[in-house]
């Protein structure tokens, strides 16, 4: 299932991994993490949320993907003040899950990212030492990766075993993967980065 949701998905995979991969050039600014820093927690902040109370999802799942708070953690030690971080946009298009699959979905969205974050954060490190305290969700992931790949993994088979759930969770994750697109290069961002 992880393959067939990989490959179902694969067309919206570069718009979704263009703003990290902005990041993976030699001459990259503070400023530039700290705009994507603020896209990516306008985002998964309420994603985190929705995925809180989705049906069937366990406390421990929901506590394993929430890493909004490390964000929040980051742009602090970057010079945001905690009340310009509460006024930060989030995105609207994100609202509770009516059931599980179509949570699934948009967690595999959430994680996908993950998959570079290690990789950026040795390229922040090794391009801006003076961001090294500043990466906690970027180091979130790293050691853990695989385990929760492959705790993913079964989720995603189990999915997969009824082909109308299967359907549900590539719909979810595809439509996951266009908001994300849509919030990162919206205009509104750009200037709510501008901090």
């Amino acid at each position: 299932m992880l393959v067939r949701l990989n490959r179902e998905t694969r067309e919206h995979h570069a718009d979704a991994d263009a703003a990290w991969h902005e990041l993976l050039v030699p001459d990259v600014s503070r400023d530039r993490y700290v705009d994507q820093l603020i896209r990516v927690y306008g985002f998964e902040a309420p994603l985190e949320g929705a995925l809180a109370y989705a049906p069937a999802m366990d406390t421990a799942k929901r506590r394993e993907h929430a890493r909004s708070g490390r964000i929040v953690e980051d742009l602090l030690v970057l010079g945001l003040r905690p009340a310009q971080i509460s006024e930060l946009p989030q995105c609207r298009e994100i609202s509770p899950f009516s059931d599980f699959h179509t949570a699934l979905g948009w967690l595999y969205a959430l994680e996908r990212a993950t998959l570079i974050h290690g990789m950026l954060r040795r390229h922040l490190v090794g391009a801006l030492p003076d961001v090294s305290r500043a990466t906690k969700y970027l180091g979130a992931s790293e050691g853990s990766i695989a385990n929760r790949w492959r705790e993913l993994g079964v989720a995603f088979e189990e999915a997969g075993e009824r082909e109308d759930h299967a359907v549900k969770v590539i719909q979810a994750a595809t439509a996951a993967l266009t908001a994300q697109r849509r919030w990162f290069s919206s205009p509104r961002q750009a200037s709510a980065a501008s901090h």
